[in-house]
């Protein structure tokens, strides 16, 4: 198990030492910005960064999107930046692409079918683009508080291809449902891990062990269910993600 290491696009240089010492894989963040601003000589300049050869995926645009948007015109808005985002995941040779779910219970009233019915639409035709690319579609809990939403997608869609990013931090905070209520109807269709921590205060992304999420708990949970798993190390600084890493190796040995 090689840890992807959560980057983000304009922050690539301040990792990089890191990244090329320990060999690391990473997941880059591209935001809608990095996509309009991008030049060639920037992409050539985090070509060479990253030519030792790791693994890579990457994570896709959130604020502002929502691929449940009941709005015709900002679904379409999101569609067209994760039609981006896998264009250029394509471009990085990435095999995993990470997107928001987009749903909040009070925004929609409570009403996951609302949702389900205009996420559909936005996640098939990116499943067949996700196929043609040899990709993975990972989608994220954010606000969820249960996971019935993801549940109910997931077994909408039932494609290998698409699946669920499991967020530590953000169970965390906003989870009132217990972990085994999310692993036992969801552990099959975990693609990846985002593991940080916090003291359900705030989304601090603190290291592995400096908050009060079970990870002992989550990698008993998901035994079995460890092949082709990406463990995702978001931290806001080189030294957190290396703290997380030697952590994270102390727990899976």
């Amino acid at each position: 198990m090689r840890p992807h290491i959560h980057v983000p696009f304009g922050r690539l240089e301040e990792f990089a030492p890191l990244l090329r010492q320990h060999g690391l894989d990473l997941e880059l963040y591209i935001q809608a910005g990095d996509m309009d601003d991008l030049r060639p000589d920037w992409l050539r300049r985090a070509m060479r960064l990253l030519d030792y050869g790791p693994e890579l995926s990457i994570h896709a645009p959130f604020m502002d999107l929502c691929p449940g948007a009941v709005d015709e015109k900002i679904r379409v808005v999101t569609v067209l930046r994760f039609e981006k985002t896998l264009e250029m995941a394509r471009r990085f040779a990435a095999k995993t692409v990470v997107f928001h779910s987009g749903y909040e219970k009070w925004k929609y009233a409570m009403r996951v079918d609302i949702w389900l019915e205009k996420s559909v639409l936005t996640w098939m035709p990116l499943i067949e683009t996700a196929g043609r690319y040899d990709m993975r579609i990972a989608v994220e809990n954010i606000f969820e508080d249960s996971p019935g939403n993801l549940i109910a997608l997931f077994e909408r869609l039932g494609s290998g291809r698409f699946g669920l990013c499991f967020d530590t931090g953000h169970f965390n905070l906003f989870s009132k449902s217990p972990l085994e209520s999310w692993l036992g109807p969801l552990k099959k269709y975990i693609i990846e891990l985002h593991l940080h921590d916090n003291d359900g205060s705030h989304d601090a992304h603190r290291p592995i062990g400096d908050g009060k999420f079970p990870f002992k708990k989550l990698f008993d949970e998901l035994k079995g269910f460890e092949d082709g798993l990406v463990h995702t190390i978001e931290a806001h600084s080189p030294g957190d993600a290396l703290e997380s890493l030697n952590r994270l190796r102390d727990i899976l040995p």
